[in-house]
C-alpha cells in the first residue's frame, strides 16, 4: 500500500515558515510578550494561505499538488513599542486579497461624448483651475479696461479711434495711424494726390481732423468734441492769414479752380495740432485743434503735411525753457536760491521775475516804480535807472536799507542756471552769484548805494558746427557812495540805476592740422644695377 505523503506548501510558504523559524531563534533571548506576537502572526498567515490554496488531486501519480497562486506581500514588522493585541479567536478572520493587481491602478475615467456629455455635467461638481495651467477658461476681451486710459492706449472715438497720420514705411502719409494716450509726436509726411480729385479726398479737409468725438474714457458714452481753437490760411506766395471766426461753418469746402492753364485745390489741411487735456484719472476733458489751412497748385505736388498732438494735465502748466541746452538770446536766465545746504534750487513760478533790474518810467521817481522790475534777457545788455528825492532828514540808515532794497528787488537770487534746461535738483552745476560791495568812507557823511551792476560771463560750449552758450560766472557789484547829511531845509536828489553786462569769455578756436606725412620707402639694394 502506497505510502500517502502529507500536503506540501508551496515554495513561497516554506519560505515563510523559514522566516518565521529563523525569527523563533533570534527572539529566544529577547522578552516573551512580542516573541508569542510574532509567532501567531506567522502561523496566522501560514494557515489562511494553505486553507484558500486549491489542492488538485492527481490519482495517475498518487499524490496532490496545490494549484499555482499569488500571496501578498510580506507585512513589514511593527516596532516593539507598539504591539498590536491579538484578537479573539470567536472573530472571523478577513479573507487576504490574493490579488492586488486592481488595486495598483485607478478607475479608467469615462471619455465624454455627444451621449454620456450632460450626464457628466450633472454629476460634476463643475469645473476646477490648476494653477499650473496655461489654459484660462474665462475670455479676456482686447478691449483696454474702461475705467480709464492708461499710456499707450489708443484714443477712442465715437466710431473707431483717433487717427493721426504719420510716415511709416516710407515719406508718405499713413492715415490709419492711431494716436496713443500720452504719447507727444510731432511728424512730417508726404502727400501724393491727383490734383483734379482733391475734393474727393476726405484727408485734406478740415472736417476730417475736427468732426471726430473723442470718449472721455474707453467703452464711455462721454464724448468730447475738438474744439477748433485757430485757423490761418496761406497763400500760394506764402502770406499767412489769421481767421477770427473759427467756426468751420463760415469756411468754404476743399474747391478747385483753374488759373490759366494750372489748376489750384485751395483750403487743404497743411498742418494739424492737436492739443488734449486729461485728468489724473485717466480721462479727457478737452480737446482743441489748431490748423493751417493752404493753397495747392499742380506745380507743388506733391506737397508735405505736419501733423503734431501733446497733452497737458489739469491745472498745471508745461514748464518754459531758455534753451535746450544752450540759452537762447532774448530769453530770460533761470535763477534761483538754495534756502539751506543740501537742498535743491529754489524757484519763483514766474520764469521772468527770477533775476531782474530796475524798470525806467517816464517819472524817474523811485518811490514810484518800487517794485516794477524788467527781466535779465540773454544777451542784452540793459541800463535803468530812476531818481531818489530827499525832501527832508531822514535816517542815513533807512534811506540806504531802502535804496538796497530797491536796487536788488525782492528775492535776490543766489545761483544762476549754467543752461537754459538746468534742472533745480542739480545744484553743482549751477553758477553762483558773486556779491561784491564797493564803498568810499568819507567823514560825516551818509553811505547810500547808488548802482547796481551785474556782468554775466558766458562761452560757447560744444561743437564748433552747434555751439550751446553756457555761463560761467554772474558777479552782482553793489556801488555805494557818500553823501553829507542832509539838513532839515536841504533837499536832495539821488541817482539810482541798474545795468547788466554780458561778455563772451570763449576762447578762440584754433584750427588744427594733422602731421605731414612722412615717406617711408625702401629701395632693394641692386636697383641701380648696373649703372651704380
Amino acid at each position: 500500500m502506497p505510502r500517502t505523503q502529507p500536503p506540501r506548501l508551496p515554495g513561497s510558504a516554506r519560505s515563510l515558515a523559514a522566516s518565521c523559524a529563523g525569527f523563533r531563534l533570534v527572539m529566544e533571548l529577547r522578552d516573551l510578550p512580542p516573541l508569542l506576537l510574532l509567532l501567531v502572526d506567522c502561523w496566522a498567515s501560514m494557515s489562511a494561505q494553505a486553507g484558500d490554496t486549491p489542492v488538485v488531486t492527481t490519482e495517475a501519480l498518487s499524490s496532490t499538488k496545490p494549484a499555482p497562486t499569488t500571496f501578498r506581500p510580506a507585512v513589514s514588522p511593527r516596532p516593539h513599542e507598539t504591539p498590536r493585541a491579538p484578537r479573539p479567536s470567536s472573530d472571523p478572520r478577513p479573507t487576504p486579497v490574493t490579488d492586488d493587481k486592481p488595486a495598483l491602478s485607478f478607475i479608467n475615467p469615462e471619455v465624454p461624448d455627444e451621449s454620456n456629455f450632460d450626464k457628466l455635467m450633472k454629476t460634476s461638481d463643475g469645473f476646477s483651475t490648476n494653477a499650473e495651467s496655461d489654459v484660462s477658461l474665462t475670455t479676456k476681451p482686447d478691449a483696454p479696461n474702461t475705467a480709464k486710459y492708461e499710456y499707450g492706449v489708443h484714443l477712442q472715438t465715437s466710431h473707431s479711434f483717433l487717427r493721426f497720420p504719420s510716415p511709416l514705411t516710407s515719406s508718405l502719409c499713413t492715415d490709419n495711424n492711431p494716436a496713443a494716450f500720452l504719447v507727444n509726436q510731432a511728424v512730417k509726411c508726404t502727400r501724393r494726390i491727383n490734383l483734379e480729385q482733391c475734393t474727393e479726398i476726405e484727408t485734406l479737409s478740415l472736417a476730417y481732423y475736427s468732426s471726430p468725438k473723442i470718449l472721455r474714457v474707453p467703452g464711455s458714452g462721454t464724448k468730447v468734441p475738438i474744439t477748433v481753437q485757430s485757423i490761418i490760411i496761406q497763400s500760394l506766395n506764402k502770406t499767412l492769414t489769421r481767421l477770427e471766426d473759427t467756426d468751420t461753418d463760415v469756411l468754404r469746402p476743399l474747391v478747385l479752380v483753374e488759373a490759366g492753364h494750372d489748376k489750384i485745390c485751395t483750403n487743404i489741411i497743411l498742418e494739424v495740432k492737436y492739443s488734449l487735456t486729461y485728468t489724473n484719472a485717466g480721462e479727457i476733458i478737452k480737446a482743441d485743434v489748431f490748423v493751417l489751412l493752404g493753397a495747392v497748385s499742380s506745380a507743388m505736388v506733391p506737397f508735405q503735411q505736419k501733423f503734431e498732438i501733446y497733452f497737458i494735465q489739469q491745472n498745471t502748466k508745461p514748464v518754459p525753457l531758455s534753451g535746450n541746452p544752450g540759452y537762447v538770446v532774448g530769453l530770460p536766465l533761470a535763477a534761483g536760491f538754495q534756502p539751506q545746504k543740501g537742498s535743491g534750487i529754489m524757484q519763483t513760478t514766474n520764469r521772468y521775475g527770477q533775476l531782474t533790474l530796475l524798470r525806467s518810467t517816464a517819472e524817474q521817481d523811485c518811490l514810484a516804480i518800487a517794485g516794477i522790475r524788467t527781466p535779465v534777457l540773454f544777451g542784452y545788455n540793459m541800463q535803468s535807472g530812476c531818481k531818489l528825492r530827499l525832501t527832508k532828514a531822514i535816517a542815513c540808515r533807512l534811506v540806504a536799507q531802502k535804496v538796497e532794497s530797491l536796487l536788488k528787488g525782492q528775492g535776490f537770487p543766489d545761483y544762476v542756471a549754467p543752461f537754459g534746461n538746468s534742472q533745480a535738483q542739480d545744484v553743482l552745476d549751477w553758477v553762483p552769484v558773486h556779491f561784491i560791495t564797493q564803498t568810499s568812507h568819507m567823514k560825516d557823511s551818509c553811505q547810500l548805494p547808488v548802482a547796481l551792476a551785474i556782468e554775466v560771463k558766458w562761452t560757447k560750449y560744444g561743437s564748433l558746427l552747434n555751439p550751446q552758450a553756457k555761463i560761467v560766472n554772474v558777479t552782482a557789484n553793489l556801488i555805494s557812495s557818500s553823501f553829507p547829511e542832509t539838513n532839515s531845509g536841504n533837499k536832495r536828489t539821488i541817482l539810482i540805476s541798474t545795468a547788466v553786462t554780458f561778455v563772451d569769455v570763449s576762447a578762440p578756436a584754433e584750427a588744427g592740422f594733422r602731421a605731414r606725412p612722412t615717406i617711408n620707402a625702401r629701395l632693394p639694394f641692386n636697383f641701380f644695377f648696373p649703372f651704380v
